[in-house]
């Protein structure tokens, strides 16, 4: 487990997200305990005036909120639950689970929603074990948050449906029992809080920001070494130049590359100007970083921020029906980051190209093969790069602008949130291979006849993947390579 708790009473950060994929101790201390309570009994003081509606604590759900609900608590809870039973595909993969329960946690842990306290520590107590609900990926429109994948999580952490252990998929109840947990008991109001948030999509949009963002510094880092390699003039990143162009990200691009390639001599063995993937590449990779930080903003605003309806604010006596499940700003912001990601890709594999070819490469053999015709070198691997880029296109179509009606037009509009989410967190996968991809073929480069690189980081680079991957001499599968040499370049 790790060591360093999350305090639910303290701002939320990306990288909480990705330690709950692990044992994690998640503090619940005495301020949120005290507003979870006075949430919880304001809640109990409006239920029990007659003439105060409720959505969902006293209603019917959706478009069926003009009908009276259950009753008994109890049976209001499975009311929430059981018709959002429907999600169908593949399970989500578990760091995105754990991640969108933790922020679901630290919503409610805001005080609120109305929840009982004891939603809050069942929470808190799952992320000490490797407990991950099974939840299914398909189901979502991100509207009154992720209703269908939320119900999944919550009825396994009910004991109901499936869930893992240490990577075992199991009935939840025997998971439960295997972790030491206990089944968590809920009304219909803690159902309905648990199910009514944006939890998923901005769990997966935060995941899926920092992969692109290791993966932007890496073709950052890769353009250096392609640079120095063929003994490019680094010209192009002139802070002048860059300066004069006017835009913010590229500035700071520019500045990390120079930093990068400090040091390097030029060859003066190529064009006075590179192809526009060299010598273009801090404006694209600046646009990037704007973009980025655009994503960055909404990232922060949404973990800062409780989706949910209704909330209850004890100190005005206000119960507050509304649309802050509505998960619109991160459906822009995935989108964002899927072109993003295209662009990337779109450049390494680019980059590749021109690496590859013997009439731009400054005269290294083509495909780097070690011995043209007897050998392939990269030949297959800048096939699958074609392949990866490919599907990355296919997929960068904005999910956003997909709105369709659904619930007897209640939910007349929809941002589709959680596709857009998911998607960017699987094509951050897809840009990953290309960087290793790329920073395979640089290292085959300098084997088959490329010089050693002059700029010492470009140099320690280098030697990172060289110490590494053995040069390909013969031909073998170069699969794992690619995996493995993406995750040296993409680790910082």
């Amino acid at each position: 487990m790790t060591d360093e708790p999350v305090d639910l009473a303290a701002p939320l950060r990306p990288a909480d997200l990705h330690r709950a994929a692990s044992p994690l101790a998640v503090l619940v201390g005495p301020a949120v305990r005290d507003r979870v309570d006075r949430g919880r009994e304001y809640l109990r003081t409006v239920l029990a005036d007659d003439d105060r509606p409720v959505y969902g604590a006293k209603t019917g759900f959706g478009a069926l909120v003009g009908f009276a609900g259950r009753a008994d608590e109890a049976d209001q809870c499975d009311n929430t639950l059981a018709h959002l039973g429907a999600g169908q595909g593949p399970d989500l993969p578990a760091d995105v689970v754990r991640a969108a329960l933790l922020v679901r946690a630290w919503s409610l842990a805001q005080g609120v929603s109305g929840v009982s306290g004891h939603v809050v520590d069942g929470l808190a107590a799952m992320f000490g074990t490797t407990f991950v609900p099974a939840v299914p990926r398909y189901g979502s429109v991100g509207a009154s948050g992720d209703l269908i994948p939320l119900a999944y999580a919550t009825q396994a952490l009910r004991g109901r449906g499936h869930a893992y252990v240490d990577g075992e998929r199991l009935p939840a109840d025997e998971a439960l029992r295997r972790t030491g947990l206990s089944p968590l008991a809920l009304d219909g109001r803690d159902a309905l809080a648990l199910v009514n948030g944006t939890s998923v999509t901005t769990a997966a949009t935060a995941l899926a920001l920092d992969r692109v963002r290791a993966a932007h510094r890496a073709v950052q880092d890769l353009t250096c070494l392609l640079v120095d390699v063929l003994g490019a003039d680094p010209g192009f990143l002139d802070p002048r130049l860059i300066s004069a162009y006017g835009h913010p990200g590229a500035v700071t691009v520019a500045e990390r590359m120079r930093g990068v390639l400090a040091g390097t001599v030029p060859s003066g063995a190529r064009a006075l100007q590179e192809p526009y993937s060299i010598r273009c590449s801090p404006q694209l990779l600046g646009a990037a970083e704007d973009a980025l930080r655009y994503v960055d903003g909404v990232v922060a605003a949404d973990l800062a921020g409780v989706s949910d309806n209704p909330l209850f604010f004890p100190g005005d006596d206000l119960v507050a029906h509304g649309g802050n499940f509505f998960g619109q700003p991160a459906a822009f912001a995935a989108d964002v980051l899927a072109m993003v990601t295209a662009s990337l890709g779109n450049l390494a594999e680019r980059q590749l190209d021109l690496l590859v070819d013997p009439g731009r490469n400054t005269g290294l053999p083509p495909m780097l093969a070690a011995g043209p015709g007897q050998q392939h070198g990269l030949q297959g691997v800048q096939l699958a790069t074609t392949a990866f880029v490919a599907e990355i296109r296919r997929n960068a179509l904005p999910a956003s602008t997909q709105s369709l009606p659904t619930n007897l037009h209640n939910q007349d509009v929809v941002p589709f949130g959680t596709q857009a989410a998911l998607r960017a967190h699987d094509l951050a996968g897809l840009l990953e291979l290309l960087c290793g991809s790329l920073a395979l073929g640089l290292r085959q480069a300098v084997h088959v006849g490329a010089r050693r690189p002059t700029a010492p980081r470009c140099a320690a680079l280098l030697d990172t993947l060289a110490d590494a991957i053995a040069p390909i001499d013969p031909d073998r599968p170069l699969d794992a390579d690619v995996r493995l040499a993406a995750t040296l370049v993409t680790a910082g």
